[in-house]
């Protein structure tokens, strides 16, 4: 992960869903505020079963992350982001970049896991073992 070293750097997880997009925002909100620098992280993986033609997981992630950004943040964002994609699963990339970081956002709930949890298991895993403070962002309900 590169950036600034003289800048602070607030680190948020997107993978798209509406939360991540929610923590999106407010981490930018606060870097915002702060003069941070904001480092936009998604994890991909293979899936479980791998099976036939070749596909580009990481190129898609990239794709993906360009695109939450720029529609949650527009396309030139008020503060300086980076964004960064790594393979790997969620909580273990993001719990790394937390080494490097003042502060890591996440949604409280990603694609995955049970509707009813107060917390998704990332966000709980980062809560747990995160190197800085972690602030979980919930969706906003209408």
């Amino acid at each position: 992960m590169e950036g600034n070293v003289d800048r602070p750097v607030i680190v948020v997880g997107v993978d798209g869903s509406e939360s991540s997009i929610e923590a999106l925002r407010w981490a930018a909100r606060q870097a915002e505020l702060t003069g941070a620098e904001l480092h936009a992280v998604m994890a991909w993986q293979l899936p479980e079963i791998y099976a036939y033609g070749p596909a580009d997981y990481e190129e898609k992630a990239r794709k993906a992350l360009d695109s939450a950004v720029e529609q949650t943040l527009g396309p030139t964002p008020p503060i300086p982001v980076v964004k960064i994609v790594e393979p790997g699963r969620p909580a273990s990339v993001l719990i790394e970049a937390s080494r490097r970081a003042q502060l890591l956002v996440v949604g409280s709930h990603g694609h995955g896991g049970f509707t009813g949890m107060l917390l998704g298991s990332v966000g709980q895993h980062c809560v747990s073992h995160a190197d800085c403070p972690v602030v979980v962002v919930r969706r906003r309900t209408q």
